[in-house]
């Protein structure tokens, strides 16, 4: 069985599409998703697409990139958190990619994510790019490795990779690392202890190979399995196995 960790079934491209999205999970033996939150004013859809399918589960938080969106506070989180559905934080964290200083606003966010990790003890689903030297000293500051959490589809270095997984954070592989150029990532994706390893899609985007290019969903994520196994030279179903014990050891509020 895999899972996929990390992907965004409210989204219309797949919402509209939800029920043959489910079977095609089913097929391909992805037997858990969990949905990620991206803002306030969306959760209540997300958590409609959520809640009537034992085999799907939420998070809550305000994705990086939004900036001009309601903020949440760490109480109102924590208390959103305390749906049974909701089994995580995030997701969070910092990216100066495609915006500009000043930031301050997005690093204030993200020190209120990981305070609303701590307040309901649920792990954090981290995303960082273009940001890595800050992201890693705000999780220290606010003692993000606490609860824990996950680097969601990971692109930076090892060595970020080594003090996120100091801290009790997992590294989760997308659908990048089947393409042709990302080298380096292919090299970490063979240095990551399997204890440590999660998979994603982060759907509807980056369809791994050979679907690049096209609207992703959580059943290819047995490409980013497939590849990790490929690259590492061990069967496809030890990858599948680790990763899915891996999810449940993280999001341990998901009862198997």
């Amino acid at each position: 069985m895999y899972v996929d960790s990390h992907c965004h079934l409210d989204f219309p491209e797949l919402a509209e599409n939800l029920p043959d999205i489910l079977e095609n999970m089913k097929r391909n033996q992805v037997g858990h998703a969990l949905v990620v939150s991206v803002n306030m004013p969306q959760w209540p859809g997300l958590m409609d697409v959520v809640a009537p399918h034992s085999h799907l589960y939420a998070s809550v938080g305000v994705h990086p990139d939004y900036e001009d969106t309601p903020e949440p506070t760490p109480e109102q989180l924590a208390e959103m958190a305390r749906h049974p559905k909701v089994v995580a934080i995030g997701e969070t964290g910092l990216d100066y990619f495609r915006l500009a200083e000043p930031l301050e606003w997005q690093r204030e966010r993200f020190r209120t994510h990981i305070r609303a990790s701590r307040q309901s003890g649920l792990p954090l689903i981290i995303h960082t790019r273009s940001a890595s030297e800050d992201t890693l000293r705000i999780m220290r500051e606010e003692g993000a490795e606490e609860f824990g959490g996950v680097m969601h589809c990971f692109t930076e270095s090892w060595e970020v990779a080594q003090a996120a997984m100091q801290m009790n954070f997992y590294i989760s592989l997308s659908g990048i690392v089947t393409f042709k150029k990302a080298t380096d990532l292919q090299d970490l994706a063979t240095r990551v202890p399997m204890d440590r390893l999660l998979i994603e899609t982060d759907s509807p985007f980056l369809a791994p190979v050979p679907h690049r290019g096209k609207i992703n969903d959580p059943s290819k994520v047995i490409h980013v399995a497939e590849k990790i196994a490929e690259l590492r030279g061990v069967p496809a179903a030890d990858v599948a196995r680790q990763t899915t014990d891996n999810f449940f050891n993280l999001f341990s509020k998901i009862k198997r």
